[in-house]
């Protein structure tokens, strides 16, 4: 691996953090630092000569000034060109301008009236003015604080980030070199210091944020301790500013709410409220190529001029435009607060600065993640406040509107975007819905009293559901014990796919049982209550378990008329002859036609009913059902012993999925009889036609 190449005198490697200037004779490059050549210096050096180069090619050559109207002042004065902000020019034109009074937008109040209940109840929309420290909270150092001692308490090794004022361009220095540019005699250019943020030095005990600002804050109160992300710290500026620095219209970063006090000195403050018009024109001024040629004041309807004196405090709400004028050095402490009175508002400028691109070093640090922790907090006020039957302030709903609104459009940014500010301990999507829930519920009836957490409806649990649904299903059935067999029989019935009951004529057999049934594929009818099957033995009749509960009621009814169960109409009644008839319409399985069976047919459906767990007594008495446990008859033997496996291992071994179980060589599902010739009506035994059937669904679930 070859060794890096070394520059400058230092014969240090570059560092892309550190200031270099190139040789224009041999080409080298040399840090800044090392050849005392400042970084707003590098500007006006036509022709550099590096100290190896000076004794033989002389000193550098600097740029001739040519106007003094433009950015780049070596530019030919024709006449032609527009003023640019910051120039000389522009500062005497500004400063002749004429300009509405602030009056009619500034709110003055004592310090003490500034308080979280008054924004909360008035609103924070417009400025406040607020002539003298009492009442604020703020403690700031004595108007006798000077240059000096903030580079005494900062540290002049710290890096700063300074404005060139006639250019409009930012460079970096050392804060012990703004110090002596500060106190020169004759300054050469205009520089302006205002993006000093001390939090992490020795002057932050000097100052304390005004009491409004620590209440409202967003990072102060919602920030984690525990947070992935590195606090922002925006809370504390000290800006530095000498006769005729200006800041052009601009918006604080994330729509953020600022507030500034002046120690020393005089800043003129130009203002447009932030209606959308103003806004709209804003964002397409600051988009324009000629943006520093056009001033922004004369494009809207009102600028307001407002001068704040020493010793005074102006708070700024969220979005409004403004553009600074320092008219004489001056020193002023100020910082920026995310709240929740505007919330909208703040995340409208965020989006703007996303549309025009702004430089991450220019937005409020970490907007996003602040955003999500905001949200998770406000989630569990609303649920507070529910809970509390209390209704939220307007603009908290409207602002969690906005914020559901943001939250949804970043997410789907996630899809696309690498790099993404959602904290690990949120879940995104939840949260975005809970809170949408919660404004959802205040929407639906916001006058009525709100019930707490407990007892707010909500769509029960898969299981309660479930629960209800069995309890609905069984509420019916006649009870039985829960033994082995009996809910094996239960299993088998619940699987069983059955359609809608029809009558149909049962089959019967003397002895033998093959295999149990397969499903057929007929759909069964949707909105069948349950597919589960029970078969009960009342008079010589197999009827289904309404027509058991028919019964009931004859008797409790003296012998009444059965209605609404019986099959068109019919009334149940003793037959002198022992008929079969089911109620059972199989899927795919079409009924054999009507035919008597033989008087030994009762014996065998016994036997078919007991073994199945469904064994109910035929009654001497006319209309009396009766039900006998499973385990109180035992079953007769049925069938030869050799074939007694063919019931046994089937019926009581583990149920397999049909797809998983062995098949026996099983007769095709398709009616046999309409293979061969039909045997006429009457002609065929119960025992062939419940052995036809049998044979034709051997993986039905279902022991008959």
């Amino acid at each position: 691996m070859a060794p890096a190449q070394l520059y400058c005198v230092c014969r240090q490697p570059y560092d892309v953090h550190r200031f270099m200037i190139e040789c224009d004779i041999c080409k080298d490059w040399f840090h800044g630092s090392c050849v005392q050549v400042e970084e707003h210096h590098a500007a006006d050096i036509d022709l550099y000569h590096c100290p190896n180069c000076q004794p033989i090619h002389g000193p550098s050559l600097m740029k001739k000034r040519n106007n003094w109207h433009r950015h780049d002042y070596t530019e030919v004065d024709d006449g032609t060109r527009p003023v640019q902000a910051g120039t000389a020019i522009f500062i005497q034109q500004l400063q002749d301008r004429s300009f509405p009074s602030a009056d009619v937008v500034i709110v003055p109040m004592q310090g003490s009236h500034v308080t979280q209940h008054y924004l909360e109840t008035e609103g924070f929309h417009y400025p406040i003015m607020v002539p003298d420290l009492d009442g604020l909270g703020l403690k700031l150092p004595p108007p006798s604080f000077s240059v000096r001692d903030v580079e005494q308490y900062v540290g002049g090794d710290k890096v700063v980030d300074v404005i060139d004022v006639a250019r409009q361009a930012d460079s970096k220095m050392k804060l012990g070199e703004f110090v002596k540019y500060y106190y020169q005699p004759a300054r050469p250019k205009v520089l302006n210091l205002i993006s000093l943020e001390f939090s992490d030095t020795k002057m932050a005990d000097l100052v304390e944020v005004p009491e409004i600002a620590r209440k409202l804050s967003w990072v102060e109160n919602y920030w984690p301790d525990d947070s992935f992300f590195p606090k922002p710290f925006v809370q504390k500026y000290c800006l530095m500013g000498v006769k005729d620095s200006y800041t052009d219209f601009h918006i604080d970063f994330g729509g953020t709410s600022v507030w500034y006090h002046v120690l020393w000195g005089e800043k003129v403050f130009y203002l447009i409220k932030p209606t959308k018009a103003n806004l709209a024109l804003y964002e397409s001024w600051s988009s324009s190529a000629n943006q520093s040629e056009v001033f922004f004041g004369e494009k809207v309807d009102k600028c307001y001029k407002c001068v704040v004196k020493q010793g005074t405090t102006i708070l700024l709400p969220t979005g409004w435009i403004h553009a600074v004028l320092t008219s004489q050095d001056c020193m002023a402490f100020g910082g920026n607060f995310l709240h929740n009175l505007n919330i909208g508002m703040q995340l409208r400028c965020y989006e703007m600065e996303r549309r025009l691109k702004t430089p991450d070093l220019f937005k409020f640090p970490y907007f996003e993640a602040i955003s999500w922790y905001v949200a998770k907090n406000l989630l569990e006020t609303l649920k507070e406040l529910r809970e509390d039957k209390c209704q939220p302030q307007a603009h908290l709903v409207e602002g969690v509107k906005a914020l559901i609104s943001a939250l949804k459009t970043w997410l789907r940014r996630e899809l696309t975007e690498p790099t993404s500010e959602v904290p690990d301990n949120i879940r995104p999507s939840l949260l975005i819905k809970e809170l949408t829930k919660e404004i959802r519920l205040l929407e639906e009836d916001p006058s009525r009293p709100v019930k707490s957490q407990g007892i707010t409806e909500s769509p029960p649990p898969r299981s309660s559901l479930e629960r209800r649904r069995q309890v609905r299903r069984h509420s019916h059935k006649l009870p039985s014990n829960l033994d082995i067999l009996e809910l094996h029989t239960r299993e088998v019935l619940r699987r069983l796919e059955v359609g809608p009951l029809e009558e149909v004529r049962a089959a019967c057999l003397n002895g033998k049982f093959k295999k149990i049934f397969a499903p057929s594929a007929v759909t069964v009818k949707k909105g069948s209550p349950d597919n589960a099957l029970r078969l009960v033995l009342c008079n010589g009749r197999i009827i289904s378990e309404d027509e058991v509960q028919s019964v009931k009621q004859r008797r409790k009814g003296s012998g009444s008329h059965v209605a609404g169960h019986t099959r068109h109409g019919q009334n149940h009644k003793p037959l002198k002859r022992y008929h079969a008839q089911s109620l059972l319409s199989l899927k795919g399985f079409c009924a054999p036609s009507e035919c008597p069976t033989s008087p030994s047919t009762e014996k065998t459906l016994q036997d078919m009913l007991s073994l199945t767990g469904l064994m109910c007594q035929q009654t001497p008495e006319e209309g009396t059902v009766s039900q006998e446990a499973w385990w109180s008859t035992q079953a007769p033997q049925v069938g030869s012993p050799g074939e007694e496996h063919l019931y046994r291992d089937s019926s009581l071994s583990p149920l397999l999925h049909p797809t998983k179980r062995q098949t026996h060589n099983p007769s095709p599902i398709s009616n046999q009889a309409t293979k061969g010739k039909r045997p006429k009506k009457g002609m065929a035994t119960a025992k062939q036609r419940l052995g036809k059937l049998l044979k034709m669904g051997s993986h039905t679930r279902l022991l008959v």
